[in-house]
């Protein structure tokens, strides 16, 4: 008498024998991944990670016989040798659990495009009550990335919290937005100079031609200008008609910049009390509106007319679109080096809803989150195992 198949024991046959010749070389970030018929048992594995990922390991990435070698300590980055070592490249950016998919793609493509990835540092800033806690971003991104130079610094957000005022769009009043004012401050002493790099950026060229922009005179931050821009329009109209107010601005002739791509020396910043006279505007913009645009204007206020100029080719930015409509922009005219989603339009969130715009995808190469691939892939195996219980109904099947 034939003994009809087990449907179970089916799919674990075929887990062992199909998919795992596919998952050679491809690590996953723990998480909830539950396999359709059991092939891991169900349940997650660290729930810590449940909402987050998964994430697929990030290729190594290694120096070539060129580069200097680095005398960072990887444990302990606290060592005044590590900030005096000309070998490496300081890159700060803030860690969060909204933005952490695009923080994964920018740091994926600095060290896929760097030319010595092993000398990059990362000071990643976590905000002190995210959702996800440091200590899990800070296990998270030491999966996707295990050869990572990184240390992760706490923000307390009530450091900055009563100083933000309203902004035309609500994600611009994130405390941890404002932690780009706090690097002197944040960032151990030993560190002099850091690249600041926003959440929604991939790079396309070496960091370290960024890295090497020489800031002359007595010039704080670089970062590319932008002078036929309408200066005017970051401020208000009681700004404008303030006697005193307009004096006021750094430098003679402003210019608008971007602060998402920023080359800072913390020294002079920390020695001309830069996160003060940036503190000092926010004081006077809860008492009279004197702007709209979140933690852009105070920056401008400060350091406008006196930034040292960058090649436009290391911030494409606006790619997000406007801060209402988040609608599709197509690239400055040049060469590109940097690609920025500046505005309310995100390409992994245009992406997954299926309404994304052409540079996109670009940015899709350096996404290393694999949700919806898992999805997809449970979906297909839905898909087959019904057909193949169906199979299971006739006697005949073995």
């Amino acid at each position: 008498m034939p003994t009809r198949f087990s449907l179970n024991a089916f799919l674990t046959v075929f887990c062992l024998i199909v998919l795992l010749p596919f998952a050679v070389g491809i690590r996953l970030i723990p998480g909830r991944i539950t396999a359709v018929g059991g092939c891991n048992g169900g349940g997650g594995i660290n729930d810590g990670f449940s909402k987050l990922g998964p994430f697929m390991e990030a290729p190594e990435y290694r120096n070539g016989k060129e580069c200097a070698s680095s005398s960072v300590n990887r444990d302990n980055f606290v060592s005044s040798s590590s900030s005096n070592d000309p070998s490496l490249v300081h890159v700060a950016m803030t860690l969060d659990s909204e933005y952490l998919r695009g923080s994964i793609a920018a740091v994926h493509s600095v060290l896929r495009h760097a030319s010595c990835p092993e000398n990059v540092f990362f000071h990643f800033i976590a905000a002190e009550f995210d959702s996800a806690s440091p200590r899990v971003l800070s296990q998270l991104v030491r999966s996707t990335f295990p050869s990572l130079n990184f240390k992760v610094y706490i923000f307390r957000e009530d450091t900055v919290i009563n100083l933000i005022s309203s902004s035309i769009r609500q994600a611009l009043e994130n405390p941890l937005n404002y932690a780009r004012n706090y690097l002197g401050d944040i960032l151990d002493r030993s560190v002099e100079r850091v690249i600041y790099l926003d959440s929604d950026v991939i790079t396309v060229d070496d960091i370290t031609k960024l890295w090497n922009t020489v800031l002359t005179g007595s010039r704080v931050i670089g970062a590319p200008e932008y002078c036929h821009a309408n200066f005017t329009q970051y401020f208000t109209s009681g700004f404008w008609s303030d006697p005193a107010l307009p004096g006021l601005i750094s430098g003679e002739k402003p210019c608008y910049f971007n602060t998402g791509v920023m080359v800072m020396d913390l020294v002079r910043w920390r020695q001309g009390n830069y996160r003060e006279k940036l503190e000092q505007w926010m004081q006077l913009q809860k008492k009279k509106r004197i702007y709209d645009l979140g933690s852009l204007p105070p920056f401008l206020l400060v350091f406008a007319g006196n930034v040292e100029a960058i090649d436009h080719r290391w911030n494409q930015h606006g790619l997000g679109g406007d801060n209402i409509r988040g609608s599709c922009r197509s690239l400055h005219p040049g060469p590109v080096s940097l690609l920025h989603w500046s505005g309310k339009g995100k390409p992994w969130v245009r992406l997954d809803e299926k309404r994304a715009c052409p540079l996109d995808h670009l940015w899709e190469p350096y996404d290393l989150y694999k949700h919806k691939i898992e999805r997809a892939k449970d979906q297909s195996l839905l898909l087959g195992f019904a057909s193949l219980s169906e199979l299971t109904d006739d006697s005949s099947f073995l």
